[in-house]
């Protein structure tokens, strides 16, 4: 076999089952950037804990944003079709956690300060940096709804360090 080949994958061959909690536990040893995810129109105010996120392209830009289809944010999301995505930094674990929680809607909003972006959706005033979006594309699958956000406005900090999620806690990076 010269090195640009690959064996097919043997589909036939008989493999135990990944489960929920062996995939979840795999995830978790996965850090990945904290993001609150916020819209804003029509159908309301809502927001969201993430760090499903990633960027797809940049061109046009846009960013790859998963959404728990059982989340509360989830309608008004959808209806709303603008988001915003706020990555964190230390100092703001309270923020995350609130957003990740089951906590009522105006006082997520509250605990932070925030600004509106050139889609409407509010934007985290110190984030690290904030993604103003139009969601341009939605694919189910699974418990999930992937967001394909086309981004229309930048704006970033000079904060010196990120937040990201790490073995079931927030850990700071770039200290």
């Amino acid at each position: 076999m010269t090195a640009t080949e690959v064996q097919p994958f043997d589909r036939s061959a008989v493999l135990p089952p990944v489960t929920r909690e062996i995939y979840r536990e795999g995830m978790a040893s996965l850090a990945a950037a904290v993001n609150v995810i916020a819209t804003d129109g029509p159908a309301g105010p809502a927001g969201f804990t993430a760090t499903a996120v990633t960027s797809v392209t940049d061109d046009p830009p846009t960013l790859l944003v998963c959404l728990n289809r059982s989340s509360s944010a989830a309608p008004a999301v959808l209806a709303n079709k603008v988001v915003s995505v706020n990555a964190l930094a230390p100092g703001h674990e309270t923020v995350s956690s609130l957003f990740g929680g089951k906590t009522p809607t105006a006082d997520r909003f509250a605990a932070a300060n925030w600004t509106l972006g050139k889609t409407g959706a509010p934007l985290l005033q110190d984030a690290l940096v904030s993604f103003d979006c139009q969601v341009t594309e939605t694919v189910e699958v699974g418990t999930h709804v992937i967001l394909m956000c086309e981004v229309v406005d930048v704006r970033a900090n000079d904060r010196e360090a990120a937040l990201v999620y790490f073995r079931r806690g927030y850990q700071a990076v770039g200290v």
